[in-house]
């Protein structure tokens, strides 16, 4: 009778019990004998080392669903297999693995799009805190970022970049876009921390680590005139270099993303080119594609995302790459757009797989003005209005191009009701799939499940039956109306991460 009870909610007993006998089985999970023996006398067969028990998730509250759910997580499968009523006559059955939301939010995990690990947290790190804010200003910023990059050490790169994760970790993080600059000053430094955080979080079931290999330097322009650079000496003087380390550093089977800085050249031509060569050796390799693009306010700046959109149609994009996508971040100078530039923005891009992330805590800090009361996309009007596919990112923690924030990308979420006035419980959701759905979409982890999916279901962050088990469960509280128990309400009311637990593929993240 338990086994049939059990089996509609998508628990195979046998499976479990052959799983908890295991000498193999996580000892947190053992079951109670003697209640084991009244649910099966005959002894289960001894399974593969591989399995893992399933998750029950008891009584949490689900996105835009009334009432609350029990949910069931398979770690061998990676997907959710059950979600029903919440049921307390289960509370008299013996689940060794079981979870207890008591009414608590579970909702997809959150993702950084777009987060530097090798420049976290330089302005209070030992090695790099005598490098402090004085101006404020871009010029400054990448002139003292330059002067910590040239003291960078490995165990320093590992120190600030597993800070990152385990601030992320803990925040329900469990996908990252992580940038790891490549250029004259660090060679390959950055991104052999970055293959080792990665392949240490992944092995330890934490996080999925996604290593994008960036050229914040010119490809192009001679370092003397660079209009961005203030010490020459601190570039290469040859940028052939640098384009010698990108394309060195992307054969690396490893890195899964190319990135690169088209505003940092000399002049528009140059900029052009960046554009172009990066384009090209994306698509000889097959590698996801990430630009830092237009990031100034500056209304007789022709935009540059009308050479990208061109170059990737000429390069045919779409009909050669495997499920690659292309990442926009910054975008600054889009807020200047009219509605028509927008449609015709929109056009132009037809089918390319392309997403806008904005990174308010940066373009906030370095470029707002009296002039532009925005200064940083405006996503929610992006998705809505145009149609686009947009999405939020951290950026910078910690460091002179963005002293101010933490790793949590739902804080992003949570400012943005007041940056974009976005205040309805619409809003609120598509804010919380800007730090979820949208951004895993964004670098390429949307899924199987989610592809068959309606628009509006796959990017507004559902759960349902065979989605990744990727979901992250708020904490609760003793007075239970305290208790984020909505989207809206995870987003409204900032709760600087306690209590929250991340699973990744079915498994606990910590």
């Amino acid at each position: 009778m338990a086994q049939a009870f059990l089996a509609t909610h998508g628990i195979d007993l046998d499976a479990e019990l052959a799983q908890m006998q295991s000498p193999d089985a996580n000892p947190q999970f053992a079951p109670n004998p003697q209640a084991l023996a009244t649910q099966s006398s005959a002894p289960p067969p001894h399974p593969p080392p591989s399995t893992s028990l399933s998750i029950l998730i008891r009584n949490v509250s689900l996105p835009s669903q009334p009432g609350t759910h029990d949910v069931t997580l398979n770690p061998n499968t990676g997907k959710i297999t059950h979600i029903g009523a919440h049921d307390s006559d289960i509370a008299m059955l013996v689940f060794a693995n079981q979870k207890y939301g008591n009414g608590a939010l579970l909702a997809p995990s959150l993702c950084h799009p777009h987060i530097h690990i090798d420049k976290a947290y330089l302005l209070s790190h030992p090695l790099h805190s005598k490098h402090q804010i004085k101006e404020g200003t871009f010029a400054e910023a990448l002139h003292v970022t330059n002067l910590a990059k040239a003291a960078f050490t490995s165990e320093d790169l590992l120190e600030r970049g597993q800070w990152v994760i385990d601030e992320s970790v803990a925040a329900g993080v469990t996908h990252m876009r992580a940038f790891v600059e490549v250029d004259a000053i660090v060679g390959l430094k950055c991104l052999e921390a970055g293959l080792e955080l990665k392949t240490q979080a992944e092995g330890q079931g934490r996080m999925r680590v996604q290593i994008c290999a960036f050229a914040q330097l010119p490809l192009f322009s001679d370092s003397k005139t660079n209009a961005w650079s203030e010490e020459a000496e601190f570039h290469d003087p040859e940028a052939e270099k640098i384009r010698a380390l990108m394309r060195e550093a992307a054969a690396n089977p490893e890195v899964e993303v190319l990135g690169s800085t088209p505003y940092v050249e000399a002049d528009d031509e140059k900029a052009r080119r960046n554009v172009e060569w990066m384009v090209d050796l994306s698509v000889e390799l097959d590698k996801h594609l990430d630009f830092h693009l237009d990031y100034n306010l500056d209304p007789s700046q022709e935009p540059l995302i009308h050479h990208v959109v061109a170059t990737l149609h000429a390069a045919h994009w779409t009909e050669k790459m495997t499920d690659k996508t292309i990442v926009i971040g910054h975008a600054t100078r889009l807020t200047l757009f009219s509605t028509q530039e927008w449609i015709d923005l929109k056009k132009a891009i037809g089918d390319l797989p392309l997403h806008f992330v904005g990174l308010p805590t940066s373009d906030l800090y370095m470029l707002r003005t009296a002039e532009c009361t925005r200064g940083t996309l405006d996503v929610i009007s992006m998705i809505r209005e145009h149609g686009l596919n947009a999405c939020l990112g951290v950026n910078n923690v910690g460091n002179a191009f963005t002293p101010q924030g933490s790793c949590d990308p739902l804080s992003l979420a949570s400012q943005g009701v007041g940056i974009y006035s976005a205040g309805t419980v619409e809003d609120a959701e598509v804010l919380y799939a800007c730090v979820s759905t949208r951004a895993k979409a964004a670098i390429g982890f949307g899924g199987e499940a989610e592809k068959g999916r309606k628009e509006a279901e796959m990017r507004e962050g559902g759960i349902r039956v065979g989605d990744a088990a990727d979901v992250l469960l708020f904490g609760s509280e003793k007075q239970g109306w305290r208790t984020r128990k909505s989207v809206a309400e995870a987003v409204y009311l900032y709760d600087c991460y306690r209590g929250r637990r991340g699973f990744l593929g079915g498994k606990a993240t910590s």
